[in-house]
């Protein structure tokens, strides 16, 4: 009897816990809070500065002159900017409440626009639109219903080809338009699953396009826009899935460039003469992914990117020798969004490293002389100043071995707290960017920061890429719970005192790590993280479902549900006892809001100590300023109290 009498307390105090929490709700703006505190004044402006931070990316050049056309925010949300020259004032074209960072100049000369995508509310159903600089006016083209992607300008202008779920809200069909007029939209090629647009053939008659099925699946086709006709390049003769990455005419014959990981680890860049078929690898002795290329408009020059463990390199080749790639001198960092000028003079590209913002850069190609176009502002900091991450590696239960970035304040002293931080994906990396966040965390909280590409991330190899997948899935898990034995072995960190934070995919890390190493975690901050495998698969948005079944299993299959389930955070939540902050965009379509909502709930029903932030106007992460600035802060804030302690 008096065993019944303890249980029932325990279960209604768990119930008022439970209660008391949801209670405790507040809105600002768009943001509803639960549990979540009152930010001090002194903490806001404690991280100002790193909030304040602003980062370029490079869109495209301008054909009709000297300038680029930039991605950058000065606002809430990021906007299309154009830059004359190197350090020139940043000239803003565009001003929505939505974020705007991808678009595309048209290469017909004369007409003095750009196109762009934009979703609403963080919902990622992209529409496109046209940019008409000479009225300063923006129309859409697309149906303003389904997801469209891939825009890709013809050669000879005045056409662009897109990828869009508008037949079926599902596959993702390809199409042209003409002039960016709606009417002329036309349907090109109805498929089934997910394609993209990679390139127009030189004389625009062609469209080369991928067929993506997972991480480890793909293939390039090549579509006839005179006869309707697909051709699939390489088909595959036996049971080994390849991997078609990026891709591109060669533009001087009919050829291809593209990155392959047939026969090796590795996306490695390929050459293969479409007439005979034959082809040629031109990194063989490369062993890191090839992760972008571009080819001059003329086809005299070819760049690469490869990611060398996590830290890119960027290459330049003439193509009469394309195995002679001079390397560029740049430091270590990231770099994205290649392109030559139309010229073929230049070469453009965004670049980051852990202590500067991500900015543009410009090499000339003859002299490979590189020049910063744009120096984005780093509110005050200087970030000369900020910890550069060191590669460590730590041998897992199967003595696979994890890299991980470590990130420890300088001249610290004593047993520092840990912040584990996990990316998501699963086929995601954590590479050497500006990060802010983690700078706060490191130079103002003291903390150490350990950022671990555990087994399924992508850039070691495709069997590394595949460690996690179906059945394997918690031996992902397992690799933390390594990292946190490696942790206790350090003399200058606090075992004691260590932290899970992730976002997504990283999210379910986060919330499976607190289920199984509870005991060994003193809090955890989930950003829009999967709870439960199969709602997830069954709630994510329809475009999306195949793909992610590709990777985690598919929820229809009896057995495959059955253990999907059993591994769930929610499943297990009962184990979650720590303090625990899950963060939420409302219009999330990859990881929709009910993955928040019933781990929350249950957590809490189990007495376990739940933040809880939710935005009204956002989706799959937070894009707008007055939104990140308070989680990051309301993250510092948890950190602090739950921590730091």
């Amino acid at each position: 009897m008096m065993r019944k009498v303890l249980v029932v307390t325990v279960l209604g105090l768990a119930a008022v816990v439970h209660a008391q929490q949801a209670a405790d709700r507040r809105e600002v703006g768009n943001l509803v809070m639960e549990g979540v505190p009152e930010i001090p004044r002194a903490l806001i402006e404690r991280s100002n500065q790193y909030t304040n931070t602003r980062g370029a990316s490079l869109v495209g050049f301008d054909p009709q002159g000297d300038g680029i056309l930039i991605a950058t925010r000065f606002g809430e949300t990021a906007q299309m900017h154009h830059v004359a020259g190197p350090g020139m004032d940043r000239q803003q074209w565009t001003f929505f409440p939505e974020p705007v960072t991808s678009g595309a100049y048209d290469s017909k000369e004369g007409t003095g626009g750009f196109y762009f995508r934009m979703d609403a509310g963080g919902s990622e159903f992209y529409q496109l639109y046209w940019f008409d600089r000479a009225r300063g006016q923006h129309a859409m083209f697309t149906d303003g219903k389904s997801r469209n992607q891939d825009l890709l300008p013809s050669n000879g202008g005045g056409k662009a080809a897109f990828s869009s779920t508008r037949r079926n809200k599902t596959d993702f069909d390809i199409y042209t338009v003409e002039n960016h007029d709606p009417a002329t939209v036309k349907l090109v090629k109805e498929v089934k699953g997910q394609w993209s647009t990679l390139d127009w053939s030189k004389d625009d008659s062609r469209l080369l396009l991928q067929h993506y099925v997972s991480i480890n699946e793909s293939y390039l086709h090549l579509l006839d826009l005179q006869t309707g006709t697909s051709t699939q390049l390489n088909p595959r003769r036996d049971a080994v899935k390849i991997h078609y990455g990026d891709a591109a005419f060669s533009r001087a014959q009919d050829a291809l460039y593209y990155t392959s990981d047939e026969g090796s680890e590795f996306l490695r860049l390929v050459f293969q003469d479409l007439a005979t078929g034959k082809k040629e690898v031109l990194t063989p002795t490369l062993n890191w992914d090839v992760s972008s290329l571009a080819v001059s408009d003329d086809g005299a020059w070819l760049a690469y990117v490869a990611n060398e463990g996590g830290r890119s390199a960027l290459y330049l080749a003439s193509t009469k020798d394309p195995k002679k790639a001079a390397r560029l001198e740049l430091p270590p960092g990231v770099i994205g969004g290649i392109e030559f000028d139309p010229a073929g003079k230049r070469l453009g590209f965004t670049m980051s490293t852990p202590q500067s913002s991500s900015d543009v850069y410009v090499a000339d190609v003859a002299t490979r002389q590189v020049v910063r176009w744009t120096q984005s502002e780093t509110g005050g900091l200087n970030t000369a100043s900020f910890v550069m991450p060191q590669l460590i590696e730590v041998q897992s239960f199967d003595k696979q071995k994890t890299p991980a970035w470590f990130y420890k304040p300088a001249n610290a002293a004593g047993k520092l707290p840990v912040i584990i931080n996990i990316h998501g994906g699963p086929e995601g990396q954590s590479m050497t960017w500006f990060d802010p966040t983690t700078q706060l965390w490191v130079n103002e909280l003291g903390a150490a920061v350990l950022v671990p590409n555990v087994r399924g991330s992508s850039g070691y190899g495709k069997s590394y890429l595949l460690m996690d997948n179906g059945m394997k899935r918690e031996d992902s898990v397992k690799d933390i719970g390594r990292l946190l034995d490696w942790i206790a072995t350090q003399p200058d960190l606090d075992k004691d005192r260590v932290a899970v934070f992730g976002g997504s995919y990283g999210g379910y890390m986060v919330l499976a790590s607190m289920v199984h190493f509870g005991d060994r975690l003193k809090c955890a901050v989930d950003i829009v993280g999967i709870s439960s495998f199969v709602t997830f698969l069954e709630r994510t948005e329809d475009y999306r479902k195949d793909l992610r079944r590709a990777e985690y299993g598919d929820e229809r299959d009896p057995k495959m549900r059955a253990f999907l389930e059993k591994i769930s955070p929610l499943t297990n939540a009962a184990r979650i006892k720590k303090p625990l902050y899950v963060i939420q965009g409302l219009n999330d379509p990859r990881v929709p809001v009910g993955e928040a909502e019933q781990i929350v709930k249950t957590v809490r029903t189990n007495g376990g100590p739940v933040w809880y932030l939710l935005a009204k106007d956002e989706g799959h992460g937070f894009q707008k300023k007055r939104n990140r600035d308070f989680l990051v802060n309301s993250v510092s804030l948890f950190f602090q109290q739950h921590l730091l302690q």
